[in-house]
């Protein structure tokens, strides 16, 4: 994705509408391929290469869960449901007409539609129509010979490719919450709200010097610098192109995030510390001991970093738990939660957060094509403390230690389970936060 942008709007020709998912359809030549773009903007090119917007389509893990979850479905709605991640995981193939659903014979997938959320997506991007369900609308240009118009966060540029115009809203949030906030297409059940999350969070000030936009931190990030709520996030100067005048600040365009699985499946040992980095500086946790002499510790966790929930996304598939082990003075582990078995899985009390969603039955759902409704709650909102207690069933002596670890893997191993292709591999928990005391 280029960050530099531009002038005169053609007529819009094409929206996703907010109830019934129709579109009206674009020609897939008007599209520019991102290597096109990336002639120019070489930098850019290189930081989108292998990040969770690359690889939306092609993402092995989101590919196998997705189809697994659709395979058996007979409600109309549900099947709806499951047949919609094209839309956002693959968006210029859904507006210009394949894939338009989950089961299409993705093999036969356009290249260009392939690249995922890529560079002329965002930056012919216009309007918004709704803020959900990817409500972008999107006008292009005519093709490699003409361009159009690419719009970005600056007001000054004369690229001899392309027009260029600015665009607040490619500055606001809004943009990057069309996709980001999701909800069940016939049900209406909030699946993802992690614009809505931050939408409600400290960060969404009207104080320009607390204020922190989605791009203030997820496009300031780079190699050795995490970029989160918790950390500085300095500007990164440089040049839009090589030939370009330097600026005060160019948006980086890693899109990591928190995963690490999948850069990892492209040897990308960079975005994969990047995914880690931000994972390591999103929370953070302590020990309380002062009931400790009624046999009960309690552990507080902040979420100090994250502009939204900790987890976020799709967060009945995701795992944050809380690890806590006491040892008593010779070593010797005393009482332990949240350690998972030989099969991976997590033992029952172990203090998870998470959404749990239910059916219209009240019966909690692993799949979200059958959620109607939010059983469970309980992620930790951005800013927010949260303490869990733990009865240890006696009264720890002098010399004991407490550890606790809060630990994140993208994808439970119940999902994962759930999979031919991931069934009984297993996820590495990245270590969030950690904090140790005597008693």
């Amino acid at each position: 994705m280029i960050s530099v942008m531009a002038a005169a709007i053609l007529p819009v020709t094409s929206h996703v509408t907010a109830e019934s998912g129709m579109h009206e359809k674009i020609d897939l030549e008007r599209f520019i391929l991102h290597e096109t773009c990336i002639e120019c903007h070489e930098q850019t090119g290189a930081q989108w290469e292998n990040s969770m917007h690359n690889l939306a389509h092609e993402d092995p893990v989101y590919n196998s869960i997705a189809h697994t979850l659709r395979k058996g479905l007979k409600n109309a709605g549900e099947i709806k449901e499951a047949e919609s991640c094209v839309k956002c995981h693959t968006p210029i193939g859904f507006v210009s007409g394949f894939p338009t659903k989950l089961s299409d014979n993705l093999s036969k997938t356009p290249e260009i539609a392939t690249r995922g959320i890529q560079c002329d997506y965002c930056h012919c991007a216009v309007d918004i129509t709704h803020m959900y369900n990817n409500g972008l609308v999107i006008e292009p240009g005519y093709g490699e010979d003409d361009p159009g118009t690419k719009h970005g966060p600056f007001d000054d540029c004369e690229p001899d490719y392309h027009e260029a115009e600015f665009s607040k809203m490619h500055t606001q949030s809004k943009i990057c919450g069309t996709c980001h906030d999701v909800k069940h297409v016939v049900f209406g059940t909030p699946l993802e709200t992690t614009y809505s999350e931050w939408e409600k969070s400290p960060y969404n000030t009207d104080d320009p010097k607390k204020r922190i936009t989605c791009q203030g931190c997820h496009m300031f990030q780079r190699p050795g610098i995490p970029a989160t709520g918790s950390t500085p996030r300095p500007a990164n100067p440089g040049s839009i192109t090589e030939d370009s005048s330097p600026r005060p600040h160019i948006f980086t365009h890693y899109f990591v995030g928190a995963n690490t699985m999948v850069p990892s499946l492209k040897s990308d040992s960079e975005k994969v510390e990047m995914a880690r980095q931000r994972l390591k500086h999103a929370a953070s946790i302590s020990i309380d001991t002062s009931k400790a002499d009624k046999g009960k510790l309690i552990v507080k966790i902040s979420n100090t970093g994250a502009g939204h929930s900790i987890p976020t996304g799709v967060a009945d598939l995701r795992q944050v738990w809380l690890e806590v082990i006491v040892k008593n003075k010779k070593g010797r582990v005393e009482f332990s939660s949240g350690i998972p078995d030989k099969n991976n899985m997590l033992p029952k009390g172990t203090a998870v957060f998470r959404t749990v969603f239910a059916d219209g039955n009240g019966n909690q759902v692993i799949n979200i094509a059958k959620a109607k409704k939010i059983m469970e709650d309980t992620r930790i909102k951005a800013g927010q403390t949260v303490m869990r207690e733990f009865s240890l069933g006696f009264v720890p002596g002098k010399g004991y230690s407490v550890s606790a670890r809060l630990l994140y893997t993208g994808i439970s191993q119940q999902v994962l389970n759930l999979t031919e292709k991931y069934k009984n591999k297993y996820m590495p928990a990245i270590e969030m936060a950690k904090a140790s005391t005597g008693i």
